[in-house]
């Protein structure tokens, strides 16, 4: 999945407008312009599409999590310059403020099962023996589960096409 995929799905569940977007940047203190958030939503064969970096997108999902949790006293997180599939998936979690048990639910909306223990290798420090990498599919099938639990209508899927 690309960064941009990620910011439009995230965008779309929570039924995000321009306004709310650059909000959600500047609570992590990056400031961003109705224009960037224009190109970063576009299609890659626009030519207009510009790609959105695993920074902005990780200055994005802290914009996210201090939104739904507040703002932690201090200075800002400092943003990821790289963003794997794992961070994204504990940023989303952190964000939501979501249980393991939580997230099983949400996952079995998309029709997919796993157990406790498969899922937390996915919230594991990379070098521990049981860390699993989240692959796309998983972080794909978790971001469908929160569309059916947030956005609950039928149109969802004819919105993105689901791989």
């Amino acid at each position: 999945m690309t960064n941009n995929d990620i910011l439009r799905r995230v965008r779309y569940i929570f039924d995000f407008n321009d306004d709310k977007m650059i909000e959600l940047f500047a609570l992590a203190d990056y400031e961003v312009t109705r224009a960037q958030i224009s190109d970063w939503m576009k299609q890659e064969d626009d030519p207009d599409y510009k790609k959105l970096s695993d920074k902005q997108l990780a200055i994005y999902l802290n914009g996210l999590i201090n939104d739904k949790r507040g703002k932690k006293d201090g200075p800002q997180v400092e943003p990821e310059k790289n963003l794997s599939n794992n961070a994204i998936f504990m940023k989303l979690k952190i964000a939501l403020n979501l249980q393991a048990e939580d997230i099983l639910e949400i996952m079995d909306l998309s029709d997919f099962r796993m157990s406790k223990h498969e899922l937390s290798a996915f919230f594991r420090k990379s070098g521990h023996k049981h860390y699993r990498e989240c692959k796309d599919q998983i972080l794909r099938i978790f971001l469908k589960g929160l569309e059916m639990q947030y956005r609950k209508n039928d149109e969802a899927d004819e919105k993105f096409k689901w791989k």
